[in-house]
């Protein structure tokens, strides 16, 4: 057997380096592995080969072979082995532990780590109960040196991390040991303290060779350490005035140990619990611990190193958790004092907020805010103090600077870091920007003033320094300033400090301590200023926006105002209009046209005495040659409408919009466009579309003009229709005529005064849908060049996103075209969503309203085009619909779009049969195809649940995965109360609607789609079955409503959050329904490894009366435990071999009396109170 035992090492040593030679062709290599996996799995020669394999005079990968093959043996046979063999191996593990390792700096740490699984797998299986002695003999391998110090670590840390962490242990094993975890809590942390200060003593009195050794096992353990603070009870973590913590503290200061040191005070200090328990790390501001805090903190900036810049921000993180521990204490019941070395602290927040890394920079902010909306710390001085530092250090860190591309500022190097690219950053920076911008807002409301004095100051520097454009000028144009030009990151910057501080003033002055005269004077600066740079521009035009609440106090600016906004809406660089207009300038017009909507939205009554000015300029800019693009003059047009809501009087109202809307009136009504939206192909000729769109084609002046006119109306449709409103005060609505009569219930029915444009419009917008439905029928597509309906704007999305610089917007032709035709058909579901908004009853009292958009948006639709529906015009329509119209208008266009979305909804994978060969391009359609009919499934299921006609869910969402279960439970008994709303009892009285949605539910839960299961299993399958469980169900339909559950459950139940939802559905089906349907049972015996027993168990207590009955949780468990077979496996574990741990005998289990207690003498009631009973 020797012989035989050695012959296999010799071959398992020659597959091992077989398998790890880099030159071995794959086929030997594929070879030696299966040899080695047949003789893990078969070969009784294993623990022998194991242990010899595992010599430490054998090469470093033949020894870990050794220990995989022990593993193995432990964790796949250790159930069928003999005590005898279980004590043996046993023993030769700790004898590998003691002498089977080299020096501790030698030793290869893949070698220690498998070591350590070994000693970890024997201890699940078999401590406490069979191996009591197993921490004293962890203990007394410290004592032989530093290698089986850190070995001891390392089994430690693991068996945490197995057991609290992972918890890949069966529940009874699982709490046996976390049991005695527990009771030795006391020892084991004295243990792992003891080793950490005689090592840390060692590492720093000793110079020789040996103080490596030490040092790493002062890093063993404590990684140990953090692997225990999370989960063990805060008395070990602060006890003895918080030695641990203060230990931590001074370990900062080494810079072998410093990384660990952080990683454990983090997790310490970030520990919830009760108040009271926590009170201890406010020791932590005291002047030791606040010292190498701050030491850290305030290290300069130097070259980036990646274990001192990841220290720094595991430091960061302590400081922000010690401010969280701050806030929380502060001011609560336990009566926690504002520390003395609050500025200290604070000091060291700042270090970080002021560090080149914008990555630590952004680290600080959440701690920044909570300090700021502390209402006790608030209040403080040196916290009013900090919050005047901190606005002055946004200055610097609004500022866009640190694109690891680019060289020019400190940060870049980190960046370089942090970041894989300049996109990344750029997603990066927006977000923490953002972030700033609130808490710059919130410190605003603590010093007001200060924070207007820093911005004034600000913009007054920017209006006076000179443009820099720096080294990355604008690619269109000489001389002007591209997006990463100093002068334009630091006006960007200035401007959002502007926008933030302006609107705290407001709200946290009184009106006589307003800094008025000075905003003034800056204004008037701003006004003054004058530049031909597009980018700079914006900000300027965003300054006059964000200073013009001051105005309402100075009317006589407002010309001034209105000046320089209409001067930037006809902005160009140079006086060549011919030439295309870069991004930059379309952006200052456009940011022009939405000053003036924002400025007229928000001071309509202070607008109104300039109207006619406003108007006669926007004619005079009409019938100039302004080259005013269809929005712009759109935009103006809306806030016109804007402005004449304040005339609150119908009939001025309505004749302004005669005027106004006349000559978009006459074209869109005319005999012509009449003609082009009745045919598609008279359609496509009308706008360029009937011929191949390359790049070479010449888009003619007359289709393109025709495509203007079209977008032109449109445009204006939507702003008269979105912005015509009548007076919100009832009185001042009778006195200017808005008011057309009264509801039975007394509601006014109020009149708008574009109704009657909108009504005449109307025919034709709807026309225009039928018609862009119908050129995708093939009959219509075939004629015409078919890329043009890809509609594949995933591409020029991308560049938008990814597009950081500044660049002429040039567009492919195809893109325009592509571009128009996305942009018409969303307009025309803008134009009637709003609609129902605005006119209300005028709106839904339109005759023949649901069957014309029966005809004409849902006339041979399209599913790639369903979202838009959903999106802009559904939502709207049944959120803003009066109950009166559910019958008439409602139901007749929901039930068509419920069966369409039945027909839309392809299963994947039902011609995964067929053997083709798909480029890359057709994958990629699939793919976008599947997830574009996911989205829709999820738009209707929005549009079910945001219209509520479901009343409640059966679950409510939880915020952890952890807590669904409990909700589940308590949200849900066996009959439940949900409700239906009034849309919802209006659908159910229509069969063929409500069988629809019914259908439609209980098939989308096995869609692959675990968020839609999710919501639909919770919120909408049984609300819309209860209200037919007491009618005469088909059983066939009965079936096929359970088995649709359990066909869920088998594609979704390995999410824990799906199951506890499916299991729960599938519940209440088969209690309420089993009773009258034996075809439940019938399918509940098809589960696999279904205990037939305990489901007659079950359906005894069901149908029995005087059956004793369980409680709810229980009885869930139970029936969960009945469908478990149905729960399919994620197909990462679809093909694991399992691991078995035996329960060994409960630690918990009380055992049974010999006796009755009533009849045993010395426990007897009358022995208890006998005066010879001394027990008392």
């Amino acid at each position: 057997m020797a012989d035989q035992g050695a012959a296999m090492c010799e071959q398992l040593i020659k597959a091992v380096n077989v398998m790890m030679d880099a030159e071995t062709s794959q086929i030997y290599r594929l070879e030696a592995l299966k040899f080695c996996e047949e003789f893990k799995e078969t070969s009784a020669f294993c623990v022998p080969c194991g242990l010899q394999l595992a010599d430490k005079a054998q090469p470093a990968v033949v020894r870990h072979f050794g220990l995989q093959i022990l593993e193995h043996v432990i964790k796949f046979r250790w159930n069928n082995m003999q005590q005898q063999e279980k004590v043996q191996l046993k023993e030769c593990a700790m004898q590998l532990l003691s002498k089977g390792t080299h020096s501790i700096l030698e030793e290869e740490s893949h070698i220690k780590d498998a070591l350590s699984r070994i000693t970890v797998e024997m201890i699940k299986r078999e401590w406490p109960q069979h191996w009591p002695d197993m921490l004293k003999e962890m203990e007394a391998l410290t004592s032989q040196g530093e290698a089986q110090t850190e070995l001891v670590m390392l089994i430690l840390l693991r068996l945490a991390e197995d057991v609290i962490t992972f918890q890949t242990l069966p529940t009874q094993r699982r709490r046996d040991i976390q049991h005695t975890l527990t009771q030795n809590m006391e020892s084991i942390f004295s243990f792992m303290m003891a080793i950490l200060h005689v090592n840390v003593e060692d590492y720093r009195k000793l110079v020789n060779s040996t103080v490596q050794a030490h040092c790493r096992v002062a890093v063993a353990t404590l990684n140990t350490l953090a692997g225990y603070i999370d989960w063990v009870s805060l008395v070990y973590i602060t006890s003895g005035n918080c030695h641990l913590l203060e230990m931590l503290c001074l370990l900062l200061s080494e810079p072998d140990l410093q990384l660990e040191a952080a990683e454990c005070l983090l997790i310490a200090i970030s520990r919830k619990g009760k108040l009271e328990d926590r009170k201890p790390f406010m020791l932590l501001f005291d002047d030791v611990a606040i010292h190498y805090i701050l030491s850290g903190a305030q290290s300069a900036d130097g070259l980036v190193v990646e274990r001192r810049y990841i220290f720094l921000k595991r430091l960061c993180q302590v400081l922000c958790a010690l401010g969280g521990q701050l806030c929380s204490l502060v001011g609560s019941d336990v009566e926690v004092e504002v520390p003395a070395n609050l500025s200290k602290y604070m000091e060291a927040i700042l270090a970080f907020t002021t560090h080149s890394s914008q990555f630590l920079k952004s680290s600080t902010l959440a701690t920044w805010g909570s300090l700021f909306r502390h209402e006790t710390l608030s209040k403080e001085a040196v916290v009013v103090e900090m919050a005047i530092k901190y606005l002055r250090a946004s200055m610097i860190n609004l500022v866009k600077t640190g694109f690891p591309s680019r060289d020019d500022n400190p940060s870049c190097g980190y960046s370089r870091v942090d970041f894989d690219s300049d996109e990344d950053f750029n997603l990066f920076f927006n977000s923490f920007r953002a972030q700033q911008g609130e808490v710059v807002r919130i410190a605003c409301r603590i010093v007001p003033l200060e924070a207007f004095q820093i911005a004034a100051e600000w913009l007054q520097y920017q209006i006076a320094s000179p443009i820099d454009t720096g080294d990355t000028t604008s690619k269109s144009a000489e001389g002007l300033c591209s997006l990463l030009s100093p002068s334009v990151v630091q006006w960007d910057a200035m401007t959002v400090f502007m926008e933030c501080m302006i609107a705290q003033i407001f709200k946290n002055l009184e009106e006589e301590k307003l800094p008025i005269d000075q905003s003034m004077e800056l204004l008037q600066a701003v006004l003054n200023y004058e530049t031909k740079d597009p980018l700079i521009l914006s900000c300027v035009l965003t300054n006059v926006s964000a200073l013009f609440p001051f105005v309402t106090r100075r009317q006589h600016f407002l010309p001034q105002i209105l000046y320089k906004l209409f001067k930037a809406i006809t902005f160009e660089v140079g006086q060549d209009n011919k030439a295309p207009r870069t991004r930059a300038v379309k952006n200052v017009r456009r940011h022009a046209c939405s000053s003036i909507i924002k400025i007229c939205r928000d001071y309509p009554q202070f607008i109104l005495p300039c109207f006619d000015m406003f108007y006669n300029h926007v004619k005079k800019l009409f019938s100039s040659d302004a080259s005013l693009t269809h929005m712009e003059k759109c935009s103006l047009m809306e806030a016109l409408v804007l402005i004449s809501n304040q005339f609150k009087d119908f009939a001025k109202q309505k004749a302004f919009l005669d005027e106004l809307m006349a000559s978009v009136v006459a074209e869109w009504t005319s005999e012509e466009i009449r003609h082009v939206l009745s045919d598609p192909a008279v359609f496509l000729s009308f706008v360029g579309a009937d011929q191949v769109v390359t790049e070479h084609s010449k888009d003619t002046d007359a289709t393109g003009l025709n495509r203007g006119r079209l977008s032109f109306c449109l445009y204006a449709m939507l702003g008269v229709v979105k912005r015509a409103r009548w007076p919100a005060d009832l009185e001042e609505a009778k006195a200017g005529g808005f008011v057309a009569g009264y509801t039975p219930a007394g509601a006014p029915i109020y009149r708008n005064p574009c109704t009657a444009h909108f009504l005449v419009l109307l025919p034709n917008l709807l026309l225009l849908i039928r018609t862009h439905n119908s050129l995708y029928m093939p009959e219509n597509m075939a004629p015409f060049h078919t890329c043009l309906w890809s509609h594949n704007e995933s591409s020029s999305e991308k560049t938008h996103l990814l597009d950081i610089y500044d660049s002429p917007v040039y567009r492919t032709n195809l893109e325009r075209m592509q571009g128009f035709f996305t942009t018409l058909y969303d307009n025309c579901f803008h134009v009637l969503g709003s609609a129902g908004q605005s006119l209300q009853q005028e709106f839904y009292t339109i005759s023949g309203l649901a069957e014309e958009i029966n005809r004409s948006a849902f006339f041979s639709l399209d599913h790639n085009f369903l979202n838009k529906l959903l999106r802009v015009f559904l939502r709207q329509l049944v959120l803003s619909c009066p109950q009166e119209y559910y019958d008439s208008l409602l139901c007749p266009l929901l039930g068509p779009l419920f069966a369409y979305m039945q027909q839309v909804r392809i299963v994947p994978g039902e011609d995964e049969e067929e053997e083709v060969v798909c480029q890359d391009s057709q994958v990629t359609q699939e793919m976008l195809e599947e997830q574009l009919v996911r989205l829709l499934t999820r738009e209707v299921l929005d549009l079910l649940c945001k219209c509520r006609p479901l009343d409640r869910s059966i679950t409510s969402e939880p915020s952890k995965e952890d807590m669904m279960m409990d909700s589940v439970q308590t949200a849900a008994p066996a009959q439940p109360t949900e409700e239906l709303t009034e849309l919802g009892k209006c659908l159910m009285k229509h069969e063929n609607i409500y069988m629809t949605l019914l259908t439609l539910s209980f098939t989308s839960l096995s869609w692959k789609d675990t968020t839609n299961c999710h919501r639909t299993a919770s919120m909408v399958c049984w609300t819309l079955l209860r209200q037919v469980v007491g009618g005469n169900l088909l059983p066939e339909a009965v079936t096929w409503f359970y088995t649709s559950v359990l066909r869920a459950l088998q594609v979704h139940g390995q999410h824990e959050v799906c199951n506890s939802t499916l299991s729960q559905l599938a519940m209440l089906i088969y209690e309420n329904l089993r009773p009258r349907y034996m075809e439940l049972r019938a399918v509940m015996t098809q589960i696999p490894n279904i205990s037939v027993e305990a489901l007659d168990q079950y359906d005894h207590r069901l149908m029995d009366p005087n059956a004793q009955k369980v409680g709810d949780k229980k009885r869930k468990d139970q029936f969960k435990k009945l469908i478990a077979g149905t729960v399919g496996k994620a197909l990462c574990q679809q093909f694991r071999k399992e691991v078995h741990i035996r329960n060994l005998p409960s630690l918990f289990k009380k055992p049974k009396p010999d006796k009755d207690v009533l009849n045993t003498e010395a426990l007897g009631l009358a022995a208890l109170f006998s005066p010879e009973n001394n027990a008392l």
